[in-house]
């Protein structure tokens, strides 16, 4: 797991510097990374010997969310310089396969903006990306399943991987942008951000990057999609967790298309991705040792 962690800034500065992309190490927005980087720190190292009876779920949980947060903190970070390296959109390529797929993206965006109710469970429902991971992490805490807990790291970790290599290959500005040619009746969680921020990266308008106002900027494949579907399978085998979460991500995944702006094929990429990563760690740990 640390090995992935460090392979990922070596790959993650690489790329930075390929785009012509800084971190101002010592901006606002990377002071709460500091802070937090150091209280987890604190506690894993000192939870078990100050807290007793609780110490060593508090030490793991600091363990397990510190990697999870670096994981995607890195994971979003990496998606401005591999889109400033990407050339052209391919909006066209996936509404045409949405088309074939019979699904009516314009058609789920009036619906949702014609109900505030639906904006309100859908905004919720979208951020809920990082309540799941919260409750499986601090789950594998208190029954001191540190397999559990590194399996589904890594896992997370791969998919982001895959994700970002995939996106290389298909840049888009998502179907609000592509398909909405009127005044907005109702802006979702992701707005605009494509549209404009890419080619602003591409033509390195933008040279620093600020960790307090990372947007989402990768739309095939979906990564929510992706990890609802890695939450699902990991909450599946604990009945106590399993309808719980099954609820969560199914009511994030009826939220994806609007609030992410994802067409249904890149939701359908994110479940692949998903599938790979998951059939992937599974073979490699229960692989025989050589």
């Amino acid at each position: 797991m640390f090995l992935c962690i460090a392979a990922s800034v070596i790959m993650l500065s690489l790329l930075m510097h390929a785009a012509r992309l800084t971190i101002d190490p010592l901006g606002e927005g990377i002071v709460p990374y500091y802070l937090a980087g150091g209280v987890a720190i604190f506690l894993r190292l000192n939870g078990e010997r100050w807290i007793p009876r609780y110490g060593r779920v508090i030490a793991d949980c600091a363990e397990y969310y510190a990697l999870f947060t670096g994981i995607a903190l890195i994971g979003a970070v990496a998606s401005y310089p591999i889109a400033a390296l990407t050339y052209g959109f391919h909006d066209a390529a996936l509404q045409r396969i949405d088309v074939a797929l019979g699904f009516d993206w314009l058609a789920w965006y009036r619906t949702v903006a014609e109900h505030p109710l639906l904006q309100h469970i859908g905004l919720a429902a979208y951020r809920s990306i990082y309540l799941t991971p919260a409750i499986l992490l601090g789950w594998f805490a208190w029954h001191g399943d540190r397999a559990a807990a590194h399996r589904f790291l890594i896992t997370f970790w791969l998919a982001a991987l895959v994700t970002l290599a995939l996106y290389v290959l298909m840049p888009a500005v998502g179907p609000l942008a592509y398909l909405w040619h009127a005044p907005l009746p109702y802006m979702p969680e992701s707005e605009l951000w494509q549209e404009g921020l890419i080619p602003a990266l591409r033509d390195h308008r933008v040279g620093v990057i600020d960790l307090s106002h990372l947007r989402g900027i990768v739309s095939a494949p979906s990564f929510h999609t992706a990890a609802a579907v890695l939450y699902i399978h990991t909450a599946w085998s604990r009945r106590e967790l399993r309808w719980p979460i099954l609820a969560i991500n199914i009511a994030m995944l009826l939220a994806t298309p609007v609030e992410g702006t994802h067409y249904f094929i890149d939701m359908i990429l994110g479940a692949v991705v998903a599938v790979v990563a998951i059939l992937a760690v599974k073979r490699i740990v229960s692989a025989p040792p050589p």
